[in-house]
């Protein structure tokens, strides 16, 4: 009975549905920034898996299924572009400026890290499309020669750094201008991010949605001559 439960694709459904769940609870209850749901799910399900000793493949039959959504997710970001297209329109040329910016920086601290500790070719791979979302990052990692796991691992680190410490290194820089913030948030720590963008700001929301899909562009035609 239990093994037939294990196998089952809802396992891994509603295992970390039951994790998210835990890790809003937890947030709300504390109120502490480090508390970020993401990191307690990640945490929980890694903890269960392990304690339990359930193969990872039995977990991933349903989880599967949720990477399977991560295109269609990063999509719907248009609609939030598509509210805020008169700003857009006001403030093109500086957006594809700090799109590109950012794309820069990201991948060009990456490299110069890379090289300083002497990583392999393979792990550069996997860690250039840090600052993209999930969907775009692995098929990059892939076509470089990477590895996905890794590049998923480096993408929602990235993502989690952005949520938890955007707020506090826009008030160190004192970023003031609503759009300022939404595309340095997006450029760098893509989806996960552009989530916490939207709790401070529509506009902020907005512009970070924006920088998702032009970095995500950017660094796709920046790593075909890395």
């Amino acid at each position: 009975m239990f093994d037939a439960i294990l196998t089952s694709p809802f396992f891994g459904l509603a295992l970390s549905a039951a994790a998210w769940c835990a890790g809003l609870w937890v947030q709300k209850k504390t109120g502490w920034v480090l508390c970020n749901p993401l990191i307690i799910a990640g945490v929980l399900i890694i903890a269960i898996l392990a304690v339990f000793h359930i193969p990872l493949e039995h977990y991933n039959q349903g989880a599967g299924l949720i990477q399977m959504m991560l295109g269609p997710v990063t999509a719907v970001l248009a609609l939030n572009i598509y509210h805020q297209r008169a700003t857009l329109k006001e403030y093109f040329l500086p957006v594809l400026a700090g799109c590109l910016a950012g794309t820069l920086a990201s991948l060009g601290s990456v490299l110069a890290l890379c090289r300083l500790f002497q990583l392999e070719d393979v792990l550069t791979a996997s860690l250039l499309p840090k600052s993209v979302t999930t969907a775009i990052a692995l098929g990059i990692a892939e076509s470089q020669g990477g590895i996905q796991g890794v590049a998923a691992a480096a993408v929602i680190l990235a993502g989690l750094v952005g949520a938890v410490f955007a707020p506090l290194f826009a008030k160190w820089f004192r970023i003031t201008d609503p759009v300022a913030e939404g595309l340095a948030i997006g450029a760098c720590s893509h989806a996960l991010g552009t989530a916490k963008a939207m709790e401070i700001g529509e506009i902020q929301g907005a512009m970070s949605s924006i920088a998702i899909c032009v970095c995500g562009i950017f660094t796709s035609l920046l790593a075909l001559f890395l």
